[in-house]
């Protein structure tokens, strides 16, 4: 009798569209088990009391759940080679908030941020999640090898049937559809939130799109700019004590206030200030190929015509541990992540070929050949967001200033693209916004405030609209009261249970 009444009811929701059913009636967690959804099927649910502590095949940070819930996995086929893994956890129907929410990714994915359904999970929202099609690190693209399929599926396509079928299975489990739906990423999970908000405007109502890494073909073109740059000739590598020189020079230059650059986009560093004197390059200086190189990075890869092709870093993030040594110039015995991206990218998803190395990268004609085969599936750089706003749909972006993964500048630019196609900037202001953090780096770290809540960076001290990213986006689309601010934190010594150290109110970029 409750697997003919649970078929029933998903029948109802799927005809409906996802629409709330006065007629559906709510499953229980084990019930849900064998439930059919659009392109695949549900293959365990199994209720979880807590203590529960998860941990990905592929990631090392063990997410701790408190609270009961029931956890649905299933598989995604919408084509022969397609094999996407999905989870949908469900808090009880009476600490429900009726809202869902879908999280991103990072990296090539390959694994489901269990900590960012923890997070979610904890605020009350059923919540999904993606390996994206595939299972593997994410730095690794050998996935991509002769796999088209999946390469789509990691581009765009899992992300849009995960949001299809786990609002079917939160339809069958509370008996009614999730009154809201939104989507929070940061990195790749950003590239896949603004895929969302061009490619599929009615998936979700709001959208956080953290650091995005949306012009994914010119910014792993530009890691390997980057590090072309830093093996340009003997004496080009910039090793990790010089990153704390040319911080020094940065901060003083660019008039820092508490070890953070404020406005890095305002300061104009030059790196010949560092240059070492004649016969003497050790010290606190850098020699002509260090300052060639860094030039580079801070500049962005130019065409052979010399027009710039993508924004280089801002100065500011070049020390710490999630800064220049960890992305962009290496640590000894550990290649940069930018160089490992890079490689991946090229030969697993551009040239198929796991010999191609950075020795074989030629800017011009890898960038075009990318471009020409991914930059469709991969890109998300479209600014007409025209059918997301005419749905009603609310978009917050936040990158920090720090970033060493993704040019900061790169959101900034993007902002500027979409008012100049949406009406400008007071329009836009209706239905996006965009927050830049001083200090902070690749979605979380540095020595800025970097708790907004988010996917990957710590939860916020207070879950509500002033403190929480995707709280602030929920009181905006369900409210319509647009965030004017939001306060970022910083933890005592990076740990949330030792309080919090310092705040920083952060207005939409412009103003």
């Amino acid at each position: 009798m409750r697997t003919t009444r649970l078929a029933a009811t998903i029948a109802i929701v799927m005809a409906a569209g996802g629409a709330p059913c006065g007629s559906a009636v709510a499953a229980e967690c084990g019930a849900l088990a064998g439930m059919r959804v659009a392109d695949g099927r549900v293959i365990a649910a199994t209720p979880v009391n807590p203590p529960f502590t998860i941990v990905s095949p592929y990631r090392s940070e063990p997410a701790e759940v408190a609270v009961p819930f029931c956890r649905v996995q299933g598989v995604l086929r919408p084509s022969e080679d397609s094999d996407i893994r999905f989870e949908v956890w469900l808090p009880p129907p009476g600490a429900w908030n009726g809202r869902y929410e879908g999280v991103g990714n990072g990296g090539f994915a390959g694994s489901l941020i269990y900590t960012g359904m923890a997070n979610a999970l904890a605020g009350g929202y059923a919540v999904s999640a993606t390996d994206t099609g595939h299972g593997a690190d994410g730095t690794d693209a050998r996935w991509a090898i002769g796999h088209p399929e999946k390469v789509i599926d990691f581009g765009e396509r899992s992300i849009h049937v995960t949001a299809i079928a786990a609002k079917a299975v939160i339809a069958a489990y509370y008996g009614r559809a999730a009154e809201r739906a939104y989507f929070s990423g940061c990195s790749d999970g950003g590239r896949e939130a603004l895929v969302e908000a061009e490619r599929y405007p009615d998936d979700y109502d709001g959208i956080v799109a953290g650091a995005p890494a949306n012009a994914w073909v010119k910014l792993v073109t530009t890691a390997m700019w980057n590090e072309t740059a830093l093996a340009a000739e003997p004496g080009s590598a910039i090793p990790p004590d010089k990153l704390a020189v040319i911080s020094h020079a940065v901060h003083a230059a660019c008039h820092a206030t508490g070890g953070v650059v404020g406005a890095p986009e305002q300061c104009r560093f030059d790196p010949a200030t560092l240059a070492c004197p004649p016969g003497g390059e050790g010290g606190a200086c850098l020699s002509r190929p260090q300052i060639a190189a860094l030039d580079k990075i801070y500049g962005g890869p130019r065409d052979a015509a010399g027009h710039p092709v993508f924004p280089g870093f801002a100065p500011g993030g070049e020390e710490g541990p999630a800064g220049w040594a960890l992305w962009i110039t290496g640590r000894p015995g550990q290649a940069p992540l930018q160089l490992q991206f890079g490689t991946g990218f090229y030969s697993g998803m551009v040239y198929e070929d796991p010999t191609w190395t950075l020795k074989r990268f030629d800017l011009g004609p890898d960038l075009a050949a990318a471009a020409a085969k991914l930059g469709a599936v991969l890109d998300a750089t479209d600014p007409d967001l025209s059918r997301f706003r005419a749905h009603g749909g609310k978009l917050i972006t936040y990158h920090g200033w720090y970033d060493a993964a993704i040019p900061p500048q790169n959101s900034v630019d993007f902002l500027a693209a979409v008012q100049a196609k949406n009406g400008g900037a007071a329009a836009t202001d209706g239905f996006y916004r965009l927050f830049m953090m001083p200090g902070m780096g690749h979605c979380r770290g540095g020595p800025g405030e970097d708790a907004i809540g988010g996917v990957f960076g710590p939860s916020a001290p207070v879950r509500d609209a002033t403190h929480d990213v995707v709280e602030a986006l929920a009181r905006w689309v369900e409210q319509g009261v647009a965030p004017e601010k939001l306060v970022a934190s910083a933890y005592a010594h990076g740990q949330p249970s030792q309080g919090v150290a310092s705040e920083r109110v952060l207005t939409p970029y412009g103003r």
